[in-house]
């Protein structure tokens, strides 16, 4: 995963709302929920809840698909495991700290 692909997923959920939306979809695993559902669990205007979700989308960590009159969205659960994994990948590789004397 590219460093700017991680930058925009760590971006999109360092917003509260966005979180909070991400972690309700995250529970709800691969069912996903359609967007009224999400509405309802949040408390959240409409509005509110698109503009936020745009974010997550284009994010590349949540997908919509329209079935019917409603959009199920989901985690991409694919693109959050491979955040975390980017995260993690040098995890304890022996960098130490080197300091220069102010002499």
């Amino acid at each position: 995963m590219k460093h700017s692909n991680v930058a925009l997923a760590l971006a999109a959920l360092g917003h509260d709302t966005r979180l909070s939306i991400f972690r309700l979809l995250v529970r709800a695993g691969n069912d996903g929920l359609i967007i009224g559902e999400i509405g309802q669990h949040l408390d959240m205007a409409p509005s509110t809840l698109a503009y936020h979700l745009k974010t997550l989308v284009d994010a590349g960590l949540v997908t919509q698909e329209r079935q019917g009159r409603q959009i199920l969205t989901r985690v991409d659960f694919a693109v959050m495991h491979q955040t975390v994994a980017f995260l993690t990948a040098e995890c304890c590789t022996g960098v130490t700290l080197t300091q220069k004397d102010a002499a």
